[in-house]
């Protein structure tokens, strides 16, 4: 097994079903409500955003993509800061049920980060984030686990801690001279610009929204694009070229995952030796097979399960 270190997000999910007139009650109220297939971050929640939830699940981004890496079959290490209610809700516990070590993860005077994800009657999603215990991600901490990210095969970062320690951790890795493949995921893309700028960025990985928001920066990103696209052919744009990945068709159910899905297998399967293209593919089986059932996490695949996949 190949290693991957994830520094990224663990959350608490709150998951609502809502239907048409509710999300045009929630739009119409909060300017700031995400559009479908979106996550946004709000630093400061309004007292009237009250969800009645149907379910609470573990979740973030970072999280989500390291259980998604470890099933894939890689060697998985997570860091990040929890709150100190995260006995309440079992969020470490979880990460080690997958296997995935936890040693350098560190608890905050804080909240444990929450998402608010809304899914609706089509099972597409509309994710509000607040960062909680997430925002205490520093430079002392990234700094003084430096050592593991240098050493690892493949790095996995999204946007939903701190940019300026990730893009400490980039500067100083653009300097080593093995450093990890780095697979960026621009989500929420707000704030990610300086991200897309650091030299030691691999491959970046967003859905359409994400694509539109940062088109700009992308312009001058050096490195490869994986466009997810929902059912639609994932686009790879490289230096060199471009190619398409159709993703299977399944019976879908809720597509909340599916991306952090992707990118745990990605990142697994480069750090394996797998090709682009391979990897890839593998990756957007994984994606498709998570949207059969609800929740982030319960749907992901093994990788047995991914290769055995017949549409």
């Amino acid at each position: 097994m190949r290693h991957v270190v994830d520094l990224g997000s663990v959350n608490v999910d709150h998951v609502v079903g809502v239907d048409a007139d509710e999300l045009a009650r929630l739009a119409e109220r909060y300017d700031w409500f995400p559009e479908r297939g979106r996550t946004v971050r709000v630093d400061t929640l309004p007292d009237d955003f009250v969800v009645d939830a149907d379910e609470i699940r573990h979740g973030g981004k970072g999280a989500n993509q390291a259980v998604g890496a470890a099933r894939a079959g890689a060697d998985v290490a997570m860091l990040g800061t929890v709150g100190t209610d995260h006995e309440q809700f079992g969020a470490l516990p979880a990460l080690t049920a997958e296997g995935v070590d936890i040693d350098r993860l560190a608890v905050a005077d804080a909240p444990t980060g929450s998402a608010y994800v809304f899914v609706d009657e089509g099972g597409d999603n509309r994710i509000v984030v607040h960062p909680g215990a997430n925002a205490a991600v520093d430079r002392d901490y990234v700094r003084a686990r430096y050592d593991a990210v240098r050493d690892a095969d493949c790095l996995l970062l999204q946007n939903e801690i701190p940019v300026a320690p990730m893009v400490w951790v980039l500067d100083a890795l653009a300097d080593e001279p093995d450093r990890p493949t780095v697979v960026l995921d621009p989500a929420p893309p707000e704030g990610v610009d300086p991200l897309l700028a650091c030299d030691a960025v691999d491959y970046c990985t967003p859905n359409e929204h994400e694509y539109a928001a940062t088109e700009a920066a992308l312009d001058d990103y050096g490195g490869v694009v994986v466009r997810k696209r929902g059912g639609d052919p994932l686009i790879v744009e490289t230096p060199d070229g471009r190619f398409t990945v159709e993703p299977p068709a399944v019976d879908s159910v809720d597509t909340t995952g599916a991306g952090d899905a992707f990118n745990g297998f990605f990142a697994a399967r480069l750090a394996a030796g797998a090709s682009l293209r391979a990897a890839v593919e593998t990756a957007a089986v994984a994606g498709a097979m998570t949207t059969r059932e609800s929740g982030a996490r319960r749907g992901v695949p093994t990788l047995d399960a991914v290769r055995a996949f017949e549409p």
